[in-house]
Order: structure tokens, then sequence, then C-alpha cells
């Protein structure tokens, strides 16, 4: 206390001046994100009809989170009842997985794909992405490696403003819907909607400062074109 009282008062002026600086850049990024994410989004189970506010797109981008043990998380198995719900209502035709398959024992896509076949989703409408290790890499392979240009990103409520930017930021026409997990893992989504201050600072120099290429950038590949062509012929395209 006695060594800010002998500080001089232009000092002191600096010091707040930096602070508020800090302030200000710690809460840029979310804000860019909310800002840039607002009129693209839904929560699931808002109301008995909720999936008629979602706007028809071919393909839902599913995020992948945790799979322990092959077998999705409690938030993740939400993002894929999400998903599921948006298929059979028609409002998407094909499911994109996207998570981390970076080890031989851990696969992320796997596991949802198995959840959603499961739970009668048909084999032909899944589409996987084994290199989705993070956000940007998964909305950037969408776009480049498996050629979507409309996507209905599912994901937790927390995460949905980050995800539609930079899905956006990424070149996909993007809608978002975000399961309300507060509503039964509260500690752990306050966890991650703290989280996401950093998460949203990386991912604003992921799309706008460097403009990152994904850890695997390619090869292109045709399994989505292929999905989309299978379900017209049966009626839902």
């Amino acid at each position: 206390m006695t060594g800010l009282l002998a500080l001089s008062r232009p000092t002191m002026r600096r010091l707040y001046q930096g602070l508020v600086l800090l302030s200000v850049l710690a809460l840029a990024p979310p804000t860019w994100a909310r800002l840039s994410s607002s009129g693209h989004t839904a929560v699931a189970d808002s109301s008995p009809t909720w999936t008629t506010g979602v706007p028809p797109a071919p393909t839902a981008l599913v995020l992948g989170a945790a799979a322990p043990g092959g077998r999705p998380s409690p938030m993740l198995a939400r993002r894929l009842d999400v998903s599921a719900e948006l298929y059979r209502s028609g409002r998407v035709r094909t499911l994109l997985l996207s998570g981390d398959n970076s080890r031989k024992d851990y696969d992320e896509p796997t596991a949802m794909r198995d959840y959603l076949i499961a739970r009668g989703v048909p084999p032909r409408a899944l589409v996987l992405d084994y290199a989705g290790f993070d956000t940007w890499d998964s909305c950037v392979r969408a776009r480049q490696v498996f050629g979507a240009t409309k996507v209905t990103v599912v994901t937790q409520l927390f995460h949905l403003p980050r995800a539609v930017t930079l899905c956006r930021a990424a070149g996909l026409e993007t809608f978002g819907v975000g399961d309300d997990s507060a509503t039964r893992w509260a500690a752990t989504t306050y966890a991650g909607a703290v989280r996401e201050f950093g998460a949203a600072a990386k991912g604003f120099l992921d799309a706008v400062v460097l403009r990152s290429s994904p850890v695997f950038p390619g090869p292109r590949e045709t399994t989505l074109d292929t999905a989309l062509h299978t379900a017209a012929q049966s009626g839902r395209g």
C-alpha cells in the first residue's frame, strides 16, 4: 500500500489506462463473436416447435467434444440429439460430424456416428471429419475440404456465438443451434463460458489476424457431396 501511495499521479494514470486497455482487449473477441452471430442462432427445445425457426440447410455441422471410452460425453450426446432432431424434422439432409481423432485410441467422430445410428439416423446421412481439432479447423475444413457452403452448426449455447462467427468467417452461410446446457450441467457450463474468453481471442487471431490454415488442410473429399446426392435421390433434397 505504501508503494502505491508513493507512485506519482502520472504513473497511476498510466497504470489505470493500462488496466482499462487490458479489459477492452479481453472483452473485444467475445463481443465480436456475439455481434457477428446476432440474429443467426436458435435455442434447441425452446418450444415444442423450435425446429420450425431453424432455416433449412443441406448440412448440420456437429462439433465434437469429449468422448471418453468411445462414448459421447453428456454434452456431446446433447449435440447429437439436437442434430438428430434437425434431421428428422427435415431441417437438414446430412450431418457432418467433426471431431478429434489425433490418436489411434481416441476417436470422437466414430463415437458420434455410432451414437446417431443407434438412434435411427441412417448411415448414408452421416459424414465424418476426423481432423476437426478445434472450432476454426472444423469450420474451415467443412468449407474447403468437404465443399459445404451452407450449414447449421450445432453445439452448446455458451459456445454458439464463437462457432457461428468462425464458420461465417470461413466462408460458410451459417445458422447455429445451441443446447442450453446450464439447465442440466450448470458448473460445467459456467466453466465453459469462462473458457470462451480465451477461446474467442484465439478464434479472432485464427480467423481475422492470421487466417490460419487447419492442421490438415486437405485433400478435397467428396463424401459430403455423395451424401447430399443420395439424400436428393431418396426425396430429402
